[in-house]
């Protein structure tokens, strides 16, 4: 089994919605992680104080034949063709542990995809 790993950099009220429509493309789950982050355009201030959107890392590790559906679903459910919205992103990953549970099913994913 080969895995990859998305990560998704969202702002916090989007997170639902991608990971859903990463749920609806064949992800599993994903863990969310609380982040803060700046880009191009400075943050806002208020009396001196600087004003930071929240960020969520939603991460999915998922099986590689999944990756451009699960990518593609993203994208249009957080609508990162408009400017500010989020990115996302795939690593190679090595090694997994810990989804024994799981691999029964994914190998007759795999198998299922293939036949």
């Amino acid at each position: 089994m080969r895995f990859k790993l998305i990560l998704s950099s969202v702002k916090a009220d989007i997170t639902d919605t991608i990971v859903d429509a990463a749920k609806a493309a064949g992800a599993t789950g994903a863990t969310i992680i609380p982040a803060r982050g700046t880009g191009v355009h400075e943050a806002k201030t208020f009396f001196g104080l600087s004003l930071e959107a929240q960020t969520d890392i939603a991460l999915l590790l998922v099986e590689e034949h999944l990756v451009s559906k699960i990518l593609k679903s993203i994208q249009e459910a957080g609508k990162f063709h408009e400017p500010g919205t989020g990115i996302a992103f795939v690593v190679p990953v090595e090694q997994v542990v810990g989804l024994e549970s799981q691999m029964e099913r994914f190998r007759d994913e795999v198998r299922d995809s293939y036949f």
